[in-house]
């Protein structure tokens, strides 16, 4: 295989890649507070050894979020809550804490505050926050303490980080890092509302079609290379 049809394989790989993130993009467009997600592609030079010449290969460096937030919208639940600003909600999950900006959340069994998922929201403390059976009511100030008639019965742990490109989707909405978070200075929470997706549609199937072109044009690209290897090979039997 000449070099050319190298160059063209890697770049169908980045865009298939590419593909499955616009892909995602549009199956979340209505997921409370998910964030999109954008391919990251950078220069490879192969190895000059191997291949004798340099080969510029397209390489796959990762993936980063869209921070711009989603749209706020009413719902008159006094559990779902929005978030005003960079933070996140901490969430318990198997794996450890992780965070999130989907607010839709609800009471399990046992009366503690969970996520759509069923994952235990996270108290300030790490612990999780219950709501006592016989409450009349459940209010969430902007600062995220949550309380009752009977009195306050937990803080929402509402986490900043410095990058937040380091967050790594871990699915379901929630994010995982290795950062670690700072309490919120600059988010508040506003019970009764939730953020919706950022991902506009229209942009992501304009995105898909891009995709779809560049796609094509790689694969015509490969198949008259090959064409042209095949004729090359076929004239010098002739001459032979």
């Amino acid at each position: 295989m000449e070099n050319s049809l190298y160059v063209g394989l890697s770049g169908q790989v980045a865009l298939e890649q590419k593909m499955a993130l616009v892909a995602n993009n549009m199956a979340n467009v209505n997921t409370p507070g998910y964030r999109g997600q954008n391919a990251l592609f950078k220069e490879f030079v192969s190895d000059q050894r191997r291949m004798k010449e340099d080969v510029s290969l397209v390489y796959s460096y990762g993936q980063y979020q869209m921070n711009d937030p989603g749209p706020i919208k009413v719902t008159g639940n006094s559990l779902d809550a929005a978030l005003v600003g960079p933070g996140f909600f901490g969430v318990q999950t198997p794996e450890g804490v992780q965070y999130t900006r989907a607010g839709n959340f609800s009471l399990n069994a046992l009366g503690e505050l969970v996520t759509a998922r069923g994952y235990k929201v996270a108290d300030q403390g790490g612990g999780t926050i219950s709501i006592p059976g016989d409450a009349k009511y459940v209010s969430i100030d902007q600062k995220g303490v949550v309380s009752t008639d009977a009195g306050a019965v937990g803080n929402l742990m509402v986490a900043e980080f410095k990058n937040y490109q380091k967050l790594d989707p871990a699915g379901n909405g929630l994010y995982k890092t290795t950062e670690q978070p700072t309490p919120a200075q600059e988010t508040t929470v506003i019970q009764g509302k939730l953020e919706g997706s950022n991902v506009e549609p229209v942009v992501e199937m304009t995105r898909m079609i891009d995709i779809s072109r560049e796609y094509q044009a790689v694969q015509r690209m490969m198949q008259n290379e090959h064409e042209r290897q095949r004729t090359a090979i076929q004239r010098l039997l002739q001459k032979s």
